[in-house]
């Protein structure tokens, strides 16, 4: 996949788990690269075709997300790519204060950004993958990580740690082989020694 312009907006759904709408409303304000840390208070949400900017789905979805190393130099390599597209655009730039937009410095739209995506992993050729899917992924990658499911529930913005477990939480087939060697290990502990 090679979508330059896009890519940093999907590495932080695929490692921290925002929604769509969250990543394309993120603020600039809102992005702290020294602190390792950004705070979503707003999404960019679609009225039939219509971009709206709103308040996250919930109070629990305003959020500050703990950045890694990784994604902190993604995002800053986006910004340093971004400061050139508006000294190329000069007086044209829109001044959105958003933190993702499209080079000529306007909003991404949400369907935009996911027919992209759904274009871009139909050309490389990969199974059916959503946009939606970095979430789902971000969450379980998080929870197979050993990573407490309470801490993965405010990363997401859930307001209970239920939501997370019944929907993000897949099994993966590590999952599967970690569970029958922890069964056989106990099994073997509690087998009576034999002479």
């Amino acid at each position: 996949m090679h979508a330059p312009d896009l890519y940093p907006m999907w590495h932080l759904m695929a490692y921290r788990g925002p929604r769509r709408g969250e990543a394309c409303g993120l603020l600039d304000a809102e992005v702290r690269l020294d602190r390792r840390e950004l705070t979503i208070n707003q999404q960019i949400a679609t009225h039939g075709y219509t971009a709206v900017r709103k308040k996250p789905k919930s109070r629990a979805g305003n959020r500050d997300l703990a950045l890694d190393a990784e994604t902190v130099r993604v995002l800053a390599a986006y910004r340093a790519r971004r400061a050139q597209w508006r000294l190329a655009a000069g007086e044209a730039w829109p001044d959105t204060g958003l933190f993702f937009v499209r080079p000529d410095g306007r909003p991404w739209h949400p369907c935009g950004v996911t027919q992209r995506f759904r274009r871009l992993v139909r050309q490389a050729g990969l199974p059916p993958t959503r946009l939606h899917d970095l979430r789902h992924s971000a969450a379980t990658i998080a929870l197979a990580a050993g990573v407490d499911i309470k801490v993965v529930s405010e990363q997401l913005g859930h307001s209970t740690t239920t939501l997370t477990r019944d929907t993000y939480q897949s099994v993966t087939r590590a999952m599967h082989h970690d569970a029958a060697d922890a069964v056989a290990e106990k099994i073997r502990q509690r087998r009576p020694r034999t002479a």
